[in-house]
């Protein structure tokens, strides 16, 4: 039976705790002993959707929370990244690439085809004027297994 292990991180939804929420997660990561590769990917779609709380869910508003679970068991990890923001209104949309609701932040509206591309797995659930929540797998390819 492999070993489950577990974090729960909650912070104000202020753009400084985005580098704060990624290096959090990473060093909750790295227990696995991931690649350098598989780690810049943990940091780039916790960035992703850490920003996209902030700036599209909470409207740069820093009374909000957002709030990051991220599980291990075995070789995978688990990360949820949720907001009681303005939710998404039409999330077929908000997922085609290139698309942004704010154009006038020259925002790349690649946000969730980077988290696609990063992890095995990515779900979004999202309730206008309720939130978002944000649930991504990845299996971690540890490089002890790599060396021997």
């Amino acid at each position: 039976m492999s070993e489950r292990n577990f974090m729960t991180l909650k912070f104000a939804s202020r753009s400084e705790n985005e580098s704060f929420a990624r290096v959090t997660v990473a060093a909750f990561v790295s227990q696995l002993d991931p690649t350098l590769d598989e780690l810049t990917d943990i940091k780039t779609v916790v960035s992703e959707a850490v920003t996209n709380s902030i700036i599209h869910g909470y409207d740069n508003r820093t009374d909000g929370i957002v709030t990051i679970f991220a599980e291990i068991e075995g070789d995978t990890v688990m990360i949820q990244v949720e907001d009681e923001g303005s939710g998404i209104e039409d999330l077929d949309l908000a997922k085609q690439p290139l698309y942004t609701s704010k154009p006038e932040l020259e925002r790349s509206g690649m946000g969730f085809t980077i988290m696609e591309n990063f992890m095995d797995e990515v779900d979004v659930i999202s309730t206008p004027s309720k939130g978002t929540v944000i649930k991504m797998k990845k299996r971690i390819e540890s490089k002890k297994a790599l060396f021997n």
